[in-house]
């Protein structure tokens, strides 16, 4: 049998001390301390995200003629983009999908500095091949085109949207090469503003999410902002700004000191190679779009 002890009237048996003694004499017991096991290492954290990503809609799967505008597109020095992440969208292929050679596909983006990583709209028949290749499936793509048939086409331009063509140098280009996708005359309001006060470096890039941007300080050459509102700069703006990101056609971009090397609203790209033009360089401008065009004037011209 179990033999139970008792404490006399007045003594106290402690709960937490690892020896204790019952009685005078008795011996000393230890109490067996619980065993730990180790806390595993934190291997992996998977979350839902949103990136920035190039969207290339194909018209045609002729590799030459995509060769041919990719390359026109990267501009002389084959810098323009910079490894973007990007999504190959078929809509535009509807009724004369032929087949595609998934591989070559890859290698010819990626040598232009475009990294692709999934395909948007490919008929089923197509599945297999694209996912045998590497590249994943848009589901959220095809489910969303599924719910809402109706909706207008939006581009989905990202900071590293293909470019007009570059063969001639000087004034900006607004016209694209491929059809003109059809666009929302004002897109979903924006909630927010995002402040930068500190200098953006070359080889930055910022995106306000449902936002404006207001930076009062340098935007280097080479950096980029970029915003689904309208952009602010009380500063030089020397590097790239896109604004309406999501299509907004409402959006605008204001520069204190215009000295860009690109601008852009929902879509709709100006280049400047040799600089923004003498009556506008170093001024204050405000850049809107026009119908297909982008207009730029500086703010003491009526608009």
């Amino acid at each position: 049998m179990a033999k139970v002890e008792t404490l006399k009237p007045g003594e106290q048996q402690s709960m937490f001390a690892p020896d204790t003694e019952s009685k005078k004499g008795n011996r000393s017991r230890k109490s067996a301390a619980p065993a730990r096991t180790a806390s595993p290492e934190r291997v992996i954290d998977l979350k839902s995200s949103s990136v920035l990503a190039v969207t290339a809609v194909l018209h045609t799967t002729d590799m030459k003629l995509l060769d041919a505008y990719l390359k026109d597109a990267a501009g002389p020095e084959g810098d323009f983009f910079t490894n973007d992440i990007t999504v190959i969208d078929l809509r535009e292929l509807t009724g004369k999908v032929s087949a595609i050679d998934w591989a070559a596909m890859i290698e010819m983006f990626k040598s232009y500095r475009l990294s692709p990583v999934v395909v948007r709209n490919a008929p089923s028949e197509m599945e297999s091949a694209i996912l045998a290749s590497g590249l994943g499936i848009d589901a959220v793509g095809l489910a969303r085109s599924a719910t809402l048939p109706e909706a207008p086409v939006i581009p989905e331009t990202t900071s590293a949207a293909v470019a007009p063509p570059r063969n001639e140098a000087a004034m900006p280009k607004t016209e694209p090469s491929m059809p003109p996708v059809q666009r929302q005359p004002v897109q979903k309001q924006t909630t927010g503003t995002m402040i930068i006060d500190t200098p953006v470096r070359s080889g930055s890039r910022i995106y306000a999410p449902n936002a404006d941007v207001i930076v009062t300080a340098v935007v280097n050459p080479g950096a980029e902002i970029i915003a689904d509102g309208s952009i602010h700069i009380y500063a030089p703006l020397k590097g790239r700004a896109l604004a309406g990101a999501k299509g907004n056609a409402a959006a605008r971009i204001f520069a204190l000191s215009m000295e860009a090397e690109l601008v852009s609203i929902a879509g709709v790209y100006s280049t400047f190679e040799d600089g923004p033009d003498p009556k506008l360089k170093k001024r204050p401008c405000q850049i809107r779009l026009v119908g297909n065009r982008l207009e730029i004037k500086p703010f003491d011209s009526s608009f």
